[in-house]
């Protein structure tokens, strides 16, 4: 069978070579940041046991490195062997990475930097043609984005210890109170789900396919800290009714009373971001909510969560075209007015922002600031191939994983487009997590 990937058109290698040093370079910039930031003590400790130490990603993004570039594209004999099995995510659950002989903070920030050295002689002369792994740069792209989920992951660290603030960033622009409409209709019919041509795009995101999906409303931001306090002064948390029977049983047993990191004090909620304590802002989506709280929140609205085709639908199906585009702005990439991306905030930007970046449907904030929460088990599509390894996406599926969309405040544009998928437990609230909601047309 003819690979499409080898038998792709000509491709502009020198601007592969530079968009590929662009995005590895911004990568290794923001660990350094990430890394730097907090003495070494916070780089070896486990701030939560849902976590790695630091210093575990730290040195899992040169050792993931060395084996995709340097081992797999370049052919070159391991660094440091003997260091594959500690660094490798399903041989060592991360609970129990604190206990590992792990690299200390010096060598594994060498090893790293040794590992990014030989990849930029390797770039300088690399081919972008020949094999799946090489064609288009998808090697370079792949590990791009792999370093920073492990950033995004190592933000999640930081907000979760203890201690004083270690990491700033300025607010979002201010924006008028949003007044728009709340919701917007999708109308029925098919649309092109998925990809087959974005050249870095992961493989659960693969193959483009039809979809037809019934006319439905959609909310056009997402649900705010304001509206989601109105379920909770409802007893939205005390009130069987609207959850589901697991979620019932996980907010029972977990005490659960608002979103993670939320205390009430007197009649205001409080909430702690990265080290500081906060008057929690009424415009910006809700962040830190698990699955069931945001299916519960949705029951009592009167509305539900949407699924991951509407999801995808209201972000890049263009009604005008008929064509799916690549963000819901368009296919040019992300810019600081589409989307707040990249960790160039520590925080959510306030509902309605970002009209730049909106569908042509007219919804907001689909990339960027929250990931949202959807109705969806995490499933292949049809046709789905695994690649490179099925590691990375064909043990997750089935219904134990809900999938996420959009990406947040803390993920690069290079981790994030129209068509990129994420999955957790839906007991998960320590990831930058939102929601927004929806209902059928034909609902009231």
């Amino acid at each position: 069978m003819t690979d499409p990937a080898i038998d792709a058109p000509p491709i502009d290698a020198e601007a592969l070579r530079e968009r590929a040093l662009t995005t590895l370079t911004t990568a290794r910039t923001r660990t350094t940041l990430l890394t730097s930031c907090v003495e070494d003590p916070d780089l070896t400790a486990q701030h939560s046991p849902l976590m790695s130490p630091l210093v575990w990603d730290l040195a899992h993004i040169g050792n993931q490195e060395e084996l995709w570039l340097l081992r797999a594209v370049a052919g070159r004999d391991a660094m440091r062997p003997e260091i594959d099995g500690l660094y490798d995510a399903f041989e060592h659950p991360r609970s129990e990475r604190p206990t590992l002989p792990l690299l200390p903070p010096a060598e594994a920030r060498a090893y790293a930097a040794e590992v990014r050295g030989r990849v930029m002689d390797l770039l300088e002369s690399a081919d972008f043609h020949g094999t799946r792994l090489t064609q288009a740069g998808f090697a370079f792209g792949m590990i791009a984005q792999h370093e920073q989920q492990h950033d995004e992951t190592m933000l999640i660290t930081h907000q979760l210890r203890k201690g004083p603030q270690a990491l700033t960033a300025p607010d979002p622009e201010p924006v008028p109170l949003y007044t728009g409409p709340a919701e917007v209709l999708v109308p029925a019919g098919p649309f092109t789900m998925g990809t087959s041509t974005e050249p870095w795009a992961l493989d659960n995101e693969r193959p483009a396919h039809r979809r037809e999906v019934a006319s439905f409303h959609i909310d056009t931001t997402p649900v705010t800290n304001g509206a989601y306090q109105a379920f909770i002064e409802d007893g939205g948390y005390d009130n069987e009714r609207w959850w589901t029977a697991e979620g019932w049983a996980h907010v029972r047993k977990n005490s659960l009373y608002a979103p993670l990191f939320w205390r009430r004090d007197g009649k205001q909620w409080l909430r702690r971001r990265f080290g500081v304590t906060e008057v929690v802002p009424p415009d910006e989506p809700v962040v830190h909510v698990c699955w069931y709280e945001a299916d519960a929140y949705a029951r009592w609205a009167g509305r539900r969560l949407p699924t991951e085709a509407e999801w995808e639908k209201a972000a890049r199906h263009d009604p005008a075209t008929g064509r799916s585009t690549r963000y819901p702005w368009g296919d040019a990439d992300p810019a600081p007015e589409h989307a707040n991306l990249g960790q160039r905030h520590l925080r959510p930007a306030p509902a309605g922002s970002y009209p730049a970046g909106e569908s042509p449907l007219g919804v907001r904030q689909l990339i960027g600031d929250v990931w949202e929460w959807t109705a969806s088990d995490f499933l292949p599509y049809p046709g789905f191939q695994a690649f490179p390894y099925k590691e990375y996406s064909e043990v997750f599926f089935g219904p134990e994983y809900k999938v996420l969309r959009g990406g947040s405040f803390a993920v690069d544009q290079v981790a994030c487009r129209g068509t990129f998928r994420n999955w957790d437990y839906p007991i998960r609230r320590q990831i930058f997590s939102g929601f927004r909601t929806a209902r059928s047309a034909g609902d009231v």
